[in-house]
């Protein structure tokens, strides 16, 4: 894959993960709730409201929501910060963790596939 910095690429491998998101059994992520998600599995530390607002650089209102959804998949869930009783803290689940498994997998299948002339993702042979 000589092509892998090619914008067009990267966009249509984009597309080829969105598209086995939608087509998979299992809960539909918005953009948001998408972003939240990966920061809250992908970036090490413990996650705050405020703090995944300042990170997205969105309102905590659309974090709030986002965080509702995520919590009503049981993809997270909010609990106490023991240092500071004003906040919360987002916690990572065993079925969030399962979520991203098969994310990966979806990334690594669609990364494996030939890349035709244009940056079109093709299906193996």
């Amino acid at each position: 894959m000589d092509q892998i910095s090619s914008p067009d690429l990267a966009v249509n491998m984009l597309r080829e993960v969105i598209v086995s998101l939608v087509r998979r059994d299992g809960p539909a992520l918005s953009a948001h709730q998408l972003a939240v998600y990966l920061t809250c599995y992908l970036t090490d530390g413990h996650h705050t409201v405020r703090g995944l607002a300042a990170d997205l650089n969105v309102s905590k209102s659309v974090i709030t929501r986002s965080l509702d959804k995520l919590g009503e998949m049981e993809l997270t869930r909010r609990i106490p910060d023991p240092t500071d009783r004003r906040s919360v803290l987002v916690e990572r689940t065993s079925s969030g963790w399962k979520l991203l498994d098969e994310l990966r997998g979806i990334v690594a299948a669609v990364a494996g596939r030939r890349v035709q002339p244009g940056g079109q993702v093709a299906t193996a042979d």
